[in-house]
C-alpha cells in the first residue's frame, strides 16, 4: 500500500525530476533531512512505483532520428477490446515514444520519431498492418519543439 506523500517526499520528488542524478547528501542539505533519510524516501519511492524509472534524455537529432509526428488514430467502433493487443505491441515499438487513450474525433494520439517523412510512413504502414482493428490516422508533423519535458506538478 503506497503512503501518502508528505512535504519532504514532495521536496525530493521535485528535486529529482530536475535532476536524477544528486546525490542523497545535496537533496537532504536543500531540504532539511540527512542524506540516509532521502535515501530511504526514494528507495520507498521506487519500490511503491510513485518513481517509476530514471532516464537519460537523448537529442533526437544527435541519435538520427529528427522529425517528431503526432498521430491521430482511430479505432473501429466495435473492436475496443483490441485496445490490450494494440498496448502489447505498441510497447515493443521504439519509435512510438508515446500513446494516449483520448476523448475527441480519435481514439489514439501518439507521438511518434523518424529520420524523416519516409521512415514515418513505413512506421504507419507497420501499424495499420500488425493492428487491423486502426482503421485511420491523421498525422502532424512537429515543425519546431517548443517545449519537451515530462515534468509533474508536486500538489501541496
Amino acid at each position: 500500500m503506497t503512503e501518502p506523500l508528505d512535504q519532504f517526499d514532495r521536496s525530493i520528488l521535485e528535486i529529482m525530476q530536475r535532476d536524477c542524478q544528486i546525490k542523497a547528501e545535496a537533496v537532504g542539505e536543500m531540504i532539511g533531512l540527512s542524506a540516509s533519510a532521502v535515501q530511504r524516501r526514494l528507495k520507498r519511492m521506487r519500490e511503491e512505483g510513485i518513481i517509476s524509472a530514471e532516464i537519460a534524455l537523448v537529442d533526437r537529432k544527435v541519435a538520427g532520428n529528427p522529425m517528431t509526428f503526432i498521430a491521430g488514430m482511430e479505432i473501429e467502433r466495435e473492436n475496443y477490446d483490441a485496445l490490450a493487443k494494440f498496448r502489447m505491441w505498441v510497447a515493443k515499438q521504439d519509435h512510438i515514444q508515446q500513446v494516449y487513450y483520448v476523448t475527441g474525433s480519435v481514439d489514439l494520439v501518439a507521438i511518434i520519431t523518424a529520420q524523416d517523412v519516409g521512415q514515418y510512413d513505413e512506421i504507419t504502414a507497420q501499424i495499420m498492418s500488425q493492428n487491423p482493428q486502426i482503421k485511420r490516422i491523421h498525422t502532424n508533423v512537429v515543425l519546431k519543439d517548443l517545449k519537451l519535458g515530462m515534468f509533474v506538478p508536486m500538489q501541496p
